[in-house]
């Protein structure tokens, strides 16, 4: 009866979909915010600001959405999760305040523009790349005891970390460098379209050199991909992540307006995907699985009513504010 009336898949998608939207959402923000510090004059860095001025701020909901989620549905991954991961979590969030402090000064306080310009960009940056290093953390897994995570504070930062965290970097530019060529014209497009070339190449080193470290580090990572019938059943995740990148690096070099971006997109979720398909059922990897880790029935019932009367409506805004800033930007006046 018990197994009948479980939360706990609605839950795991609730949190799959939560984190997967900020990552998109906010990550292509992100990446604009890299790629503004080597806008060379004063109307593109403007332009490349007004491109996500509408819409920014509101990207970030999902990342309270996401920890909401972890905490009330999974409990006992929030408690191993958050004090495994303490430093990179506050990197990040220092850095979202300050990228968002920069933003906001930028246009105040103009007699040091360029000190909120710079500030933007490294607070992007630096989010970016604490955002990587705890992917990579969290795919290593965490030392534990019983239910507690008994690992140090500096766990965390292992080479493989640090690679996931450059390989996030160059992901975001190329969704940023993809958004711009959306939203943008002439030189600035240009710039995007030469900086989603490099983010690319950035980005499928970063997958490759994930895909061969998970399985060579991880016995139960290399059954779950190359046992037969496993093979034959997910070889279309390495195929269509090929194929993205080719249609993506097409779309970089050709004349297409929304190509990029979505090849990024695709990117992304196929790359999400690969992650999910390794871990899957675990939560906190190679210890708890989701219902290990999950609260009460009573308990996520409760919080279900709630978020489902709460999640269109953040649907709902969300699209009505990228629909009504739709189309091109200008330096001068926004959108056209």
């Amino acid at each position: 009866m018990d197994s009948v009336l479980s939360f706990v898949p609605i839950w795991a998608m609730i949190l799959a979909a939560g984190i997967f939207l900020y990552v998109l959402l906010d990550g292509f923000d992100l990446g604009v915010g890299i790629l503004y510090g080597f806008e060379p004059d004063l109307e593109s860095r403007n332009l490349v600001m007004n491109s996500i001025a509408p819409i920014w701020d509101g990207n970030e909901t999902w990342l309270v959405l996401g920890g909401f989620a972890l905490l009330a549905a999974f409990p006992l991954a929030f408690a191993i999760i958050v004090p495994a991961l303490y430093f990179p979590i506050l990197l990040m969030l220092l850095a979202l305040v300050f990228r968002g402090v920069a933003f906001e000064f930028r246009y105040r306080d103009s007699e040091h523009k360029s000190f909120w310009d710079h500030g933007f960009c490294y607070g992007s940056g630096l989010a970016a790349f604490a955002q990587g290093v705890m992917l990579g953390a969290f795919i290593d897994g965490f030392e534990t005891e019983g239910r507690e995570f008994v690992g140090t504070s500096f766990d965390f930062l292992t080479p493989f970390s640090i690679l996931t965290g450059a390989a996030l970097v160059f992901g975001y530019s190329l969704l940023g460098s993809g958004w711009l060529i959306l939203k943008t014209e002439g030189d600035v497009q240009k710039r995007a379209r030469r900086s989603g070339r490099i983010s690319l190449i950035g980005v499928l080193i970063g997958i490759g050199a994930v895909s061969l470290w998970t399985p060579l580090v991880s016995s139960e990572v290399a059954e779950r991909w190359f046992s037969w019938p496993n093979l034959l059943f997910l070889s279309p995740v390495p195929v269509l992540t090929l194929l993205a990148a080719y249609l993506t690096w097409r779309a970089l070099n050709g004349s297409t307006h929304a190509g990029a971006f979505i090849g990024a997109v695709c990117l992304f979720a196929l790359s999400y995907l690969g992650i999910a398909i390794s871990l899957w059922p675990f939560i906190v990897p190679h210890k708890f699985t989701l219902w290990d880790a999950a609260s009460s029935n009573t308990t996520q019932a409760f919080l279900l009513v709630g978020t489902l009367f709460l999640l269109p409506v953040i649907l709902v805004y969300t699209g009505w504010s990228y629909w009504v800033f739709r189309g091109k930007v200008r330096a001068d006046i926004g959108y056209h």
